[in-house]
């Protein structure tokens, strides 16, 4: 099987006319998709997209188009083959390495390649990956910069661990699914009234923990969260959300200030980038035991790898779209199952719960074997979109069944929201 076209899409949803999304340093995001079909010669074809919001869409889309020549012709039997090449060019890694936009392209392109791969397989991505052998999963990662705190062979050790088991953790998800907390309530933009009327209706709903964007304004924060606790009671969980907004020392008197209203975690308190600076926010924050959380933003397996190394990290949030696709997921799965790290996806957007499902499922199968304090986001919007949307019954993702990575989005929805000449931006 090879892939012999490539098709690419600049779809964006025009979701800051209702501030769907808003947050401290994104007031009016726009959720967008540089999305890409891949056609072979077999007749199977492979969806997959990554995540914006809204400008710069179609720099990912060219970064797409760049490098499609080092896909077109190639087969798709070996999976950590493929994501090497694309991530191993050397004349566009000069643009920068292992990260950015071209990171972002590369991970358009290896999801298709897995949703590709899996729908060809007839199984869904979650299955197709826990199906691998432990050698056949290590083979998948890119282990450059990474020996120095995981190996290839310890890897198969953490792996083989985890397999006694497997077949009573998969009946679990079908009966159970996967717990999900939600941060509908929690946008910036809505009122006080919708707010409440959010967290109210998510804990009638199943969710056992919410998240509230925070960082504009304290005072206002304090409000917020004094609402919230009143609202969904001392039982339910509340995380917040930064979004980078904060120094260190802004980032700790922030907290501090909030800690009477138990928060859960504090997610993105600083700079994603800044090691150091999440690990001293953690420290400070630890007496009061508010975890730190971060993830959305880090560009790549090696971050994440000096983020557990230097315990700046309570909560490892992967992103289906940040890094390198499905691969450089794996990779940052046995990190954090070797550090004792959960992993709570950060999703919403736009298909980010349909695609991240599959690895936390993939994680709890086959990697860590654990629930203990791991949740998926969950936001409710624009699911509709896609032919396999994400099924979400008392709180609590439900196992994906149909083939492929769930990334396939409704024809209607490429035409209808392309920009700029779709008819809902034309």
């Amino acid at each position: 099987m090879r892939i012999t076209g490539i098709d690419t899409y600049d779809i964006r949803f025009p979701t800051s006319r209702e501030l769907d999304g808003s947050d401290a340093m994104n007031p009016d995001p726009d959720y967008s998709a540089a999305y890409v079909v891949l056609s072979t010669d077999t007749g199977f074809s492979g969806h997959g997209f990554t995540f914006t919001i809204g400008r710069g869409n179609e720099v990912c889309r060219a970064a797409v188009e760049a490098l499609a020549p080092l896909v077109l012709g190639q087969p798709v039997d070996d999976l950590g083959e493929f994501a090497r090449r694309l991530t191993r060019d050397s004349q566009i890694r000069w643009l920068g390495p292992e990260k950015g936009v071209v990171h972002l392209a590369a991970a358009a392109l290896i999801n298709a390649a897995w949703d590709l791969a899996a729908a060809a397989a007839g199984k869904p991505v979650w299955q197709f990956l826990a199906d691998l052998s432990p050698q056949q999963i290590v083979d998948l990662v890119d282990w450059r910069y990474l020996s120095d705190a995981l190996g290839p062979a310890e890897a198969i050790d953490l792996l083989q661990a985890a397999r006694p088991g497997r077949e009573e953790r998969i009946e679990l998800l079908r009966r159970h699914g996967y717990p999900a907390y939600t941060t509908s309530p929690g946008w910036l933009g809505y009122s006080d009234d919708k707010l409440v009327r959010l967290a109210a209706e998510a804990v009638a709903d199943g969710y056992r923990q919410i998240k509230l964007k925070v960082g504009n304004s304290l005072e206002d924060d304090v409000r917020r969260m004094e609402l919230a606790r009143r609202t969904v009671g001392d039982d339910i969980r509340i995380a917040v959300d930064a979004n980078q907004r904060w120094d260190v020392g802004e980032a700790v008197r922030w907290m501090t200030a909030l800690a009477p209203y138990d928060p859960w975690w504090i997610e993105e308190p600083t700079s994603p980038d800044d090691v150091l600076g999440h690990a001293a926010v953690r420290r400070a924050l630890q007496p009061s035991g508010i975890r730190v959380a971060t993830g959305e933003h880090v560009p790549n397996r090696i971050v994440f790898k000096q983020l557990l190394q230097a315990e700046a990290v309570d909560i490892v949030q992967i992103d289906a779209c940040r890094v390198a696709g499905v691969n450089e997921n794996v990779a940052i799965l046995l990190l954090a199952a070797k550090f004792g790290r959960p992993v709570c996806p950060h999703a919403g957007g736009v298909g980010l719960c349909e695609l991240v499902q599959h690895l936390s499922m993939f994680d709890f199968v086959a990697v860590s074997g654990s629930l203990q304090d791991r949740v998926i986001e969950y936001v409710d919007h624009l699911h509709e979109h896609f032919v396999d949307p994400v099924v979400i019954r008392d709180g609590a993702y439900r196992l994906p069944a149909a083939p492929g990575f769930s990334a396939r989005m409704r024809p209607e929805t490429l035409h209808r929201f392309s920009y700029p000449d779709g008819p809902e931006w034309a």
